[in-house]
Order: C-alpha cells, then structure tokens, then sequence
C-alpha cells in the first residue's frame, strides 16, 4: 500500500507542479532537468557551529549521533566553507546563490536589497510547497515574512533561547502574527516545523521544501535543561595556535596579534573576563539539541513514508574559532572560521559513507535544493548543484578550481580588516584591504592548521602572482572591485586590556635602514 501511494503522490505531485509552473512569474520559471524526478527537500541550519565539533569528525567527547548518523548514511563534505563568515551575508548567500558582493548584504544590519531573489522562491513557482521555521537575522530589526515561504515562523535579530523575562513583549512571527515564544528555541522550532510537516505536507499532493534556521548554537551559549552541565568536567582541546608565542606569531600579520587583546581575542573576549573553556563547554552542550533536532526531522520522515523521496542536508552558517590563533568567534578567512560542517542523505543518489574533498560552500546551497526539484541554476547565482558531485557522476576535475573569500570591516567589530581570499583545494591565499600589514599564502596540505605564512618564501612567488591575478580577476568580472560600508553608528567594540598583550611589531621584512634600494 505504502509503495502504491507514493506513486499516486509522484504521479499528482509532478501534475500540480506542472500547474504552479504554468501560473508562475516568468522570471521565477527555471529550465527543468532533463530526466530528473523531482525530490522533497530539508535544509537545516545551525549557527556558529565550527567543521570539527562533531563525534565522527574526532572530536574527543561532544556527542552528535544524528550527525554521525547521516555521514554514515549519506555524504560528509570534508571541505565544506563558506564565503563569508558571518551571520547575515552568509544566510543570504545561502539563499541567493551568490556571493556578498553580490546579493549586497554586507553585514548583520542591512536587508536584502529589493527585488532579491530567493532559491525557494523558484520551488514555489514549481509547485512546491515551502515553510520557513527559525533565524532569518538580515535586517535584525525585522522578523516580517519574507518571499518565497507559505510558511513562516521567526524572530527578530539573533533571538533567545529562552523567553526573556526582561522582554515582556517579546514574541515569534507566526505568518504575519505575534504569538510568544513559549520554551527553549531549538524545540520550539523545531515543534513548529514538525506541526507543518503533519498539518500541511501531509494533507496535499505537493512536493515540500523545509529551511529549518536554527539560533544554537549562537553565543551567549544557553544549553536546554535537560543537556546543562553534561559537559562541565570535560576539557576544552586546546589549538596550538593559541599561545602567545614568537613562534605562533612570526610572519603572521599585526591585525592578528593585536586582535588577540580585543573583543574578539583571548585575552579580552567579550570584553570581560571571560572563561573561554567554559563558554566551549556551554557551545557544545547547545548543540546537543540541534542534534536531537535532526534526529526528531529524519524519524518524521522515515516514520511517514518520505525517508527515501527526501534530500536532506545539515550545515553550519559560518565557523567558530576557539583560540586559534588567539582568537574567539569568526569573521577572518582562518579555517576554523570559515570550515562549517555539511552532511547530506540522499537515497537512491548519494552512495553511504560517501566522503567529498573538493570544496563546497555555502552558495551551492540554493542550487544543489533546486537541481534536487529537478530545475536548472538561474543565472545571476555564483554557485553550483554539488547534487552530482556527491553522487559520483561529476568527475572532480570537472568541479570549480578555487573559491572566493570576502569580509567588508565593521565600524561596530574593528578588529578584523576587510579581506579577500582564494581558497582552492591545496592552497590558501588572503588578502587584506585598507590595512598597512603583510598578506598571507598557506599550503593547506603541508601546514593545516596555517602556522606558516609563505607568504615571503622565494619558491611560493610564482603562486602567489598566479592567486593575487585570480582574485582579482574574480572581483573585476563581478564589478565588486569596491568595498561596500554601512552606517558608521560608533568607533565600536574598539577597548583593549591594559595587562593584556601588547601591541605587534612590523614585520622584520618591511624594515629598513635606510631607504628601498638598499
């Protein structure tokens, strides 16, 4: 019976797509696939949670069975990034297809600029149905319903994870109406999710899109009851990188040892006196719920009959360092920042235990969701369907040879200079903007945890020429070879700690005697 009725579903889901196609605007019509059966789609995303922190990724003792459980079922993306490291400009990325440069988010602030387009606005024209459940964050000040989603529950800005008690009017947008949040934010979301999933998704012959956006694991880290203290004798994993040493801090740019006495910087993180290994603990312990949020998803799914019909995809919104470097947080082009966790089942496609090397990012999203509804990329998006790729019939010289890195400085975090960087499987080069200091080259294979800038090594020359022309190249073609700046509202987060580190040196290979020639 179960077999019989997803295909009669099949059969009335490809009719009443046809049917939504037909009435659809004629800019959000999409060339299909050829040959492609349209699947459901499942996008969860979390925030700020770093590539590493994961069971089957090494981690020593964070526990992630829903995650573990869909790299063994489906694919791991080893070398997933993104490419931007924030909050905002990544999420739009995500859902436009394009990098920041593009799409025009710049930072936490802004709104999409009118006339954006979303990718779940193409699956609507489709005839998918689409709900909307969690975070959205750009334009923080608004939790309005956004294009693209017949179902929206939000927030504004980062949200809570608990309902604040010194916000007694503080509620969640449920389809245009305010309704207060009632528990703990990850559950809740994901109860709201689940209702549309049994109230909608099951009572209509249509195929279903789900963004479920969650607030964990963003700081301040409130872990749900039920997970508070589960960690608390368990050791942070200390990165070589973090100690203030000559060692960790030759070659390496002035902005770097300076931001390590900052708001984002060991030394004054927050600008408290912040205990960083316990802030860890509380990050991984939020993220037990995350995981059990996946697990509930997957059970509906398996229990309802669209287990194998259904791509479903995890994935972190930006990294999150924790001492690398010395620093806290993200927005720099270092890995632990930019690295994010990606894991996707797909059955019938996406072959078990299936692990890709190649790099992935976060403007691949949009496209890899509409090739899975059997549509083409449109073509203002910069990214590409890695929905092949993962599944073996896209060779990987066939895939992209580097991909673009960009962060635009904020007046309110002024730590980190805007950057530029280019990113292909082997090499790292990074670039800096508006700053006086030295640039950076890492062989990501020889030196993963980038402690050795070659950025001065005679035999690196050539590639550096060959990656600087690249970079440009790519931001000439895009007419993004101008910074984009917003409201400059205060000199921001810009307070240092007497007793901490003292300010960087220039950097011995810029200095000299007397003048240039000699």
């Amino acid at each position: 019976m179960r077999l019989i009725s997803t295909l009669c579903l099949l059969v009335l889901m490809g009719t009443t797509s046809l049917s939504a196609a037909d009435s659809a605007p004629a800019d959000l019509k999409l060339e299909k696939i050829k040959g492609a059966k349209p699947r459901n789609v499942v996008f969860i995303l979390a925030d700020d949670h770093r590539y590493d922190v994961m069971g089957f990724a090494g981690h020593p003792w964070v526990e992630t069975p829903a995650m573990d459980a869909m790299a063994k079922q489906g694919v791991y993306f080893k070398n997933a990034v993104v490419t931007t490291s924030l909050c905002s400009p990544s999420r739009a990325s995500i859902l436009t297809g394009q990098y920041m440069h593009n799409h025009g988010v710049v930072d936490n602030n802004v709104l999409t600029p009118p006339g954006t387009k979303f990718f779940p606005q193409y699956l609507q024209a489709a005839g998918y149905q689409t709900g909307f459940f969690g975070k959205w964050h750009m334009g923080g000040h608004s939790d309005d319903p956004r294009p693209g989603f017949d179902r929206w529950v939000s927030f504004r800005g980062q949200g809570h994870y608990y309902p604040p008690e010194h916000l007694k009017k503080w509620s969640l947008n449920v389809d245009g109406k305010r309704v207060p949040q009632k528990g703990y934010i990850t559950d809740e979301l994901t109860d709201y999710a689940i209702d549309w999933l049994n109230e909608s998704v099951k009572t209509q012959d249509k195929p279903f899109f789900m963004y479920l956006s969650h607030k964990g694991v963003h700081g301040m880290f409130h872990p749900a009851e039920r997970h508070a203290g589960r960690y608390k004798d368990k050791s942070m994993p200390i990165p070589k990188t973090m100690a203030n040493t000559s060692e960790n801090y030759f070659n390496k740019p002035m902005w770097l040892k300076n931001q390590r006495n900052s708001w984002h910087g060991v030394d004054f993180a927050y600008h408290q006196d912040t205990d960083i290994e316990e802030h860890y603990r509380l990050y991984c312990e939020a993220l037990l719920s995350v995981d059990e949020s996946i697990a509930r998803v997957r059970k509906w799914l398996k229990d309802n009959g669209y287990g194998e019909n259904t791509l479903v995809m995890y994935m972190g919104d930006n990294g999150f360092q924790w001492g690398e470097h010395g620093l806290i947080d993200k927005r720099t082009a270092y890995e632990a920042s930019m690295r994010v966790p990606l894991v996707g089942v797909c059955p019938g496609l996406w072959k078990p235990g299936t692990v890709v090397d190649e790099v992935v990012a976060n403007i691949d999203i949009g496209p890899t969701c509409l090739a899975a509804a059997g549509l083409k990329t449109p073509p203002q998006m910069d990214g590409q369907s890695f929905l092949e790729l993962a599944a073996g019939k896209l060779p990987a010289a066939d895939w992209r040879k580097n991909i673009l890195y960009e962060y635009y400085w904020e007046f309110n975090f002024p730590q980190t200079p805007t950057t530029f960087a280019l990113r292909t499987p082997r090499y790292k080069f990074i670039q800096y903007h508006g700053i006086w200091d030295i640039d950076e080259l890492y062989d990501m294979e020889k030196d993963p945890l980038e402690q050795h800038n070659l950025i001065f090594d005679p035999e690196y020359q050539k590639q550096i020429r060959k990656m600087r022309a690249d970079l440009h190249a790519i931001l000439e073609k895009s007419e993004a070879n101008r910074v984009p700046f917003s409201h400059k509202r205060s000199m921001g987060a810009n307070l240092r700690l007497e007793s901490g580190s003292k300010p960087a040196d220039f950097n011995d290979k810029l200095l000299r005697e007397k003048n240039a020639k000699e």
